[in-house]
């Protein structure tokens, strides 16, 4: 495993965003699916907990301001491209505005 900085991400193919899917280190399930830019990066390494960046509002926001179901980051994991993340989440309440544990509770058809 190589370790990557975040000078070595590269924020320039999607508008200075990067897609972020973060999972639940215990039990593996995908909870989300969220874009960060390099302020939501820096706010998530220096807090510890998940900030993304609002498409819709486009602004900073941190997973559990209004809900209270926040995400402490564990670990980040960067892609062989370095254009996409993971973040490792201990994730004790739900992380989809819906109040499900996952956004991913659709089943296409």
């Amino acid at each position: 495993m190589q370790f990557k900085l975040l000078g070595d991400l590269d924020f320039t193919k999607r508008d200075g965003l990067l897609p972020v899917i973060v999972q639940d280190k215990m039990t593996k399930d995908i909870l989300m699916l969220a874009y960060v830019n390099k302020d939501a990066l820096k706010n998530t390494i220096k807090t510890g907990n998940a900030w993304f960046w609002s498409t819709s509002h486009k602004k900073l926001w941190m997973k559990g301001e209004e809900s209270g179901n926040i995400q402490p980051v564990e670990e980040i994991l960067v892609d062989c491209d370095a254009d996409a993340l993971v973040y490792i989440v201990n994730s004790s309440k739900p992380a989809c505005h819906t109040g499900n544990t996952s956004c991913f509770h659709n089943i296409l058809k």
